[in-house]
């Protein structure tokens, strides 16, 4: 079958639950560094979908010492992210019903190095065609790089496919209107509905809903 959809998925917060495992690892770098953290998990949280660097700038650490943070963090986090990670509900379906009629591919901030030793512990990267992360484009989302490049890989022809980027924060939504592509925000992850609302009109309430949802216009 010649399928002319794309689905293109974020990753934290839409399909895999990392909070812990981000969290923590926060925690180890600024104790490994001796940073006095004024916020809390919630500070954290708040800006996760964000790449690594900028997190730590907005977290208040000094602009010379951000990549030797970012250093710390990533030593820790290869060591601790499959045990602290988990799949989000029904994410393992939504994949696997996206595969049966679309060409899927995942989007992410996180970098690839990363997502793939992850993809595999869940035994979902055979459903994927491209992964494109952090180290893959200059411009992280919200710009639309990381959208455009893996559509390129892709081969898309946008006079037969139609595409679709899900994902849980605003950075997806921007991302996906910049690439002018369709997009659904969906509410599993780190965004609150209100502020998705202000970019996409499509909300659900996770990766699995928002694949029933494009697949009901095909048989529409």
């Amino acid at each position: 079958m010649d399928k002319n959809k794309i689905i293109l998925f974020d990753l934290d917060g839409t399909l895999i639950d990392s909070t812990d495992a981000i969290v923590s690892t926060f925690y180890h770098s600024f104790k490994e560094l001796n940073f006095d953290f004024k916020g809390d998990d919630e500070t954290i949280k708040s800006l996760i979908g964000y790449p690594l660097d900028i997190m730590y700038k907005e977290l208040g650490v000094e602009k010379s010492k951000i990549w030797d943070f970012v250093d710390a963090y990533k030593n820790r986090y290869k060591i601790i992210s499959k045990e602290q990670t988990t799949l989000l509900k029904d994410a393992y379906e939504a994949i696997y019903e996206a595969s049966l009629f679309a060409r899927v591919s995942v989007v992410t901030t996180k970098t690839r190095m990363y997502t793939m030793p992850l993809l595999e512990h869940f035994n979902i990267a055979q459903f994927f065609e491209i992964i494109t992360g952090r180290e893959n484009v200059q411009n992280p989302k919200p710009h639309p790089e990381p959208i455009l490049i893996t559509l390129e890989q892709m081969n898309y022809d946008k006079n037969k496919h139609t595409v679709w980027m899900i994902g849980d924060t605003k950075l997806d939504l921007i991302a996906a209107n910049e690439a002018n592509i369709n997009s659904i925000g969906v509410l599993c992850g780190y965004g609150q509905e209100e502020e998705l609302l202000k970019y996409t009109n499509i909300i659900k309430p996770n990766a699995f809903s928002a694949i029933s949802y494009i697949k009901s216009l095909c048989n529409n």
